[in-house]
């Protein structure tokens, strides 16, 4: 059964790239009519039943127009996915409070209200689907990424809330947990470390390394779109993992069931800290 028979209208945030855009080409093939977002209008793919929208997370006002305009003109939004973000790289102590309140309003605040205006349509329509797409950091934080870490983790908490505020009800609440894609992520990931060349040997350089490392391993965007397909198309509700083994599987395990001791050794050991 193509996912149209149960939403026919979907509105995805970051569509320009990345999981974003493969999660538009797979609600296409679905036969979804889809308004994607961006910053910058100008990169939404200009296809067949993808209708672009201008959005700023970080502005209460680009949030509120967006939605507005995409109730309109699609009759009324079936599907909200978001999953627009960015990370900024610096030790903890150097990011200071404008970083830090960047990174709450659009990976948090942003995606809440946008979360906000779609339940309060879909209950008085009596259907629909809000999709927040966080991250297995929200379970295993990655090291010099606390702000990234902080925000996702709040927007798993915020999924899981409103999951039990809409539990019987028609309309469901997916906490979608991905872990890491080939995408151009850490290519607009701001503040990489300086000296981060193989040579040199400080404790963010070698996590920087990590993490390039795994992306560059890591599986195409087409597979968290295929796992969020089949999500959607059995009626799921809650956390729905996807990504390599370890960071789907065994990362989520090893959290719920090993020591803090063991979990935390995992953790240092696999991002190279020493």
């Amino acid at each position: 059964m193509p996912l149209s028979e149960l939403y026919r209208t979907a509105l995805v945030t970051g569509a320009a790239s990345g999981l974003g855009a493969g999660f538009v080409a797979m609600l296409r093939a679905e036969g979804v009519e889809v308004w994607g977002t961006s910053r910058q209008l100008s990169r939404v793919p200009a296809a067949g039943g993808v209708h672009g929208l201008a959005l700023e997370l970080a502005d209460e006002s680009s949030i509120t127009a967006a939605w507005a305009e995409a109730e309109r003109a699609s009759g009324g939004i079936d599907l909200l996915v978001n999953n627009a973000g960015a990370g900024r790289f610096a030790p903890f102590t150097a990011l200071d409070a404008p970083a830090w309140d960047e990174q709450m309003r659009v990976l948090l605040h942003g995606p809440a209200s946008l979360a906000r205006h779609a339940l309060s349509a879909m209950q008085a329509r009596g259907r629909g689907c809000v999709v927040n797409v966080t991250s297995i950091a929200a379970e295993f934080p990655i090291p010099y990424m606390s702000g990234y870490d902080a925000a996702k983790a709040g927007l798993a908490a915020l999924s899981a809330a409103l999951a039990l505020e809409c539990a019987g009800s028609p309309v469901s609440v997916i906490d979608f947990r991905p872990g890491d894609y080939r995408t151009g992520f850490n290519d607009a990931m701001r503040a990489a470390p300086d000296g981060a060349s193989p040579a040199h040997d400080s404790a963010p350089a070698r996590v920087w390394r990590r993490i390039e490392a795994l992306m560059h391993a890591a599986p195409e965007p087409a597979r968290a779109a295929a796992d969020l397909r089949r999500a959607l198309a059995r009626s799921r509700r809650g956390v729905v993992r996807s990504g390599s083994f370890f960071q789907a599987r065994a990362a989520p395990f090893l959290r719920r069931f090993a020591s803090h001791r063991l979990s935390a050794w995992v953790q240092r050991r696999y991002f190279d800290l020493r």
